[in-house]
């Protein structure tokens, strides 16, 4: 069989660049592993993504967004960072009237559920299911994959987006550096007596990371990160027990908290390729960078970057160039890897700052924070970055 692009993985970022092509005159094929029932009907998984400005119009773009059930859409009006119960705040919301939040939190589950609606109505793309890629054989002017069913695929181009852990990605000789926190995080869903108003927390605490997203109504996404060993214990801590941790962590500020979604847990392990290109190959979302949640950058990168791939894709298939060129995956590259690597290891480097407990170091952050707050222009690159406020010319978008 002959298709122009091969995508393995229909996650989020494997089924965004999907949709990308979707109005362009190539055949593509998409593998995943998963049943079609888990792709067509995903379930929740506790996880709410917290999506920028940039992301809501790219999905905008791909006629994404409308299929989203938007009575599931929770405007992200204010953020505030606290550290331990030291009086320490970094706090961020919008200035520009004009803007009606930060971003958008949208349920893991309802962005998968929308970007299949809109790919299975794609009559050039091909969904194929419960099966593996076992290899990829690069050539000058093509590459074969080759299936775990002994199907052979030729194709001009092969786009790996199967997860952080991807297999494809060793196979093709691609190295990368892989950050394991020993944390576990700890998502579910919480009803509140009090309104959050749209203001979403992040908690320092020592030995811990609380966070609180704002859903729709008086509930919200619950992230609790722990160290792996304490990880079961909070997994079984009966309802009741659990509630009243919560709600002490939060000091009672939105009253009595009350568990009403399942607890889900992630290990938290951080990956960057080193490269996101090979011989007719190229790396999309967390198959190139798989990001720590804290800052919340994961779904975000990996929508950008698909959407540079598919424009540079675009642009070469109007003028009849060659769409898997090394010249076309180069200024993929170019345009993309720079920025991960920032956000990566700022990211990184923001985590290990602020989970050690060491007093020194709790020193440096109480500081760090103070200095943020009262220093307009970081706060101002940081809110601005969420917005894309003034065409965001601080940032290489």
């Amino acid at each position: 069989m002959k298709y122009d692009i091969v995508i393995i993985g229909a996650g989020p970022a494997g089924l965004s660049f999907a949709s990308s092509m979707i109005d362009l005159d190539v055949k593509v094929l998409v593998i995943e592993k998963s049943s079609i029932d888990s792709i067509s009907n995903p379930q929740g998984d506790g996880r709410e993504i917290a999506l920028t400005h940039l992301s809501v119009k790219i999905l905008k773009k791909l006629n994404v967004w409308g299929l989203i059930n938007q009575a599931e859409v929770s405007p992200l009006k204010e953020a505030k960072v606290f550290d331990g119960d030291s009086p320490s705040l970094l706090n961020f919301k919008s200035d520009d009237s004009s803007i009606e939040a930060l971003g958008y939190l949208v349920p893991n589950y309802q962005i998968r559920k929308a970007l299949y609606e809109r790919v299975s109505q794609a009559k050039n793309i091909t969904l194929m299911t419960d099966v593996m890629v076992e290899d990829v054989n690069p050539s000058e002017r093509s590459s074969q994959v080759l299936l775990s069913d002994n199907q052979k695929i030729e194709t001009k181009l092969v786009i790996a987006a199967d997860s952080r852990f991807s297999s494809i990605r060793r196979k093709v000789g691609i190295p990368s550096l892989m950050k394991d926190f020993s944390k576990v995080m700890i998502v579910t869903k919480m009803e509140h007596e009090y309104s959050h108003h749209n203001i979403a927390l992040e908690c320092f605490d020592y030995g811990q990371t609380l966070a609180l997203l704002p859903m729709v109504g008086n509930a919200s996404s619950i992230v609790l990160t722990v160290t792996t060993d304490k990880a079961q214990a909070m997994l079984d801590m009966p309802e009741v027990e659990f509630n009243a941790k919560i709600t002490q962590s939060f000091k009672s500020e939105l009253g009595k908290m009350t568990q009403s979604g399942q607890r889900h847990s992630y290990p938290l392990v951080a990956v960057h390729a080193q490269t996101f290109i090979a011989n007719r190959f190229a790396l999309i979302g967390d198959a190139a960078v798989g990001m720590h949640p804290v800052t919340a950058h994961g779904f975000n990168l990996g929508l950008r970057g698909q959407d540079i791939l598919a424009t540079l894709i675009k642009e070469a298939h109007h003028h009849g160039q060659d769409i898997g060129s090394k010249s076309l995956l180069k200024l993929f590259e170019k345009k993309h890897i720079n920025l991960t690597r920032i956000m990566f290891f700022g990211t990184n480097g923001i985590v290990a700052l602020f989970t050690n407990d060491a007093p020194y170091i709790k020193q440096i952050r109480k500081l760090a924070l103070k200095f943020a707050e009262n220093f307009p222009p970081v706060k101002y690159l940081i809110t601005h970055h969420l917005t894309e406020a003034k065409k965001n010319r601080f940032l290489p978008f």
